[in-house]
């Protein structure tokens, strides 16, 4: 179980055994680290970036501070985590069930209640990115993030209520999330204009996007995208492109590719126009 469920009585209280879940989290192979205690915040000078499965280091930590919670470094090893929010500003349940209904969710092994009613569902962890869509109310923790862990507490503060994050179902599934698929689902990319045929963009600027489209995460998508508006500034002082057409197609380039849907259009967009810039001295 995820939950082992232990707890013992100190001073009238129950105090549920933070060392005691660290250990069997990192039993499992997930590199576990404390956060300070009633918060999320990393009680150690790197954060996640100091998750272990030591049991000596993890005995050390709490031995040291027994109250702290416990945060699972997200990504493989250990767990993706779709983290659908609750605030006063809206609900993620929505968008989870869209998502649920398109087949997208299955094979999920664990479901944690989080401190604000949200919904924490684990998945088999990869090497995607973290991602959010904020508008759906909806994130993404894989690799290079974090979740708190049941039975770690959080206290009231402007973010949200206290609670406890409470597992609620647990079941033998090795399933992945695929992230972009729920960002295509959710937040589709606008469809591309029409194209007159013959136009500039196919011959000039085409084996640059098919490039770019078919980069995968972890290829220095960011670089790459720059790179290759510098090339289409180029063709565009040499009059064989317009710069609409240039952006549009270099925009389709980072939905295929993924970079929107992990970094947002705004910054994609972003790139681009530095490269078309940087490109034209």
């Amino acid at each position: 179980m995820l939950l082992l469920g232990d707890a013992t009585t100190a001073q009238g209280r129950v105090v549920t055994d933070m060392l005691g879940q660290a250990l069997a989290y990192a039993a499992r192979g997930w590199p576990v680290f404390p956060c300070k205690p009633g918060e999320k915040a990393p009680n150690t000078a790197h954060g996640f970036h100091d998750a272990t499965t030591s049991a000596a280091v993890i005995r050390a930590w709490w031995a040291q501070h027994p109250a702290d919670n416990v945060a699972i470094a997200t990504g493989s090893p250990a767990v993706d985590v779709l983290d659908v929010d609750v605030t006063p500003g809206g609900s993620g349940f929505e968008a989870y069930n869209r998502a649920k209904r398109a087949g997208l969710l299955a094979g999920a092994c664990a479901q944690v209640r989080t401190r604000s009613g949200g919904l924490h569902v684990y998945f088999t962890g990869t090497r995607q990115g973290c991602g959010k869509l904020a508008a759906h109310h909806l994130d993404f923790k894989a690799s290079g993030g974090y979740v708190l862990a049941p039975p770690s507490f959080v206290a009231a503060d402007d973010r949200g209520p206290a609670g406890t994050y409470e597992l609620l179902a647990e079941r033998a599934a090795d399933g992945r999330l695929d992230w972009r698929a729920v960002c295509r689902l959710l937040d589709p990319p606008p469809a591309p204009a029409r194209r007159r045929p013959g136009t500039m963009t196919g011959r000039s600027l085409g084996g640059v996007v098919r490039y770019l489209s078919g980069l995968q995460d972890g290829q220095q998508r960011w670089r790459q995208l720059y790179w290759g508006a510098c090339r289409a500034a180029e063709l565009i002082a040499a009059g064989k492109l317009g710069e609409p057409e240039a952006r549009e197609a270099l925009l389709d380039a980072a939905w295929a590719n993924g970079y929107v849907a992990d970094h947002g259009e705004r910054e994609a967009l972003r790139k681009i126009d530095r490269g078309l810039r940087d490109g034209a001295q």
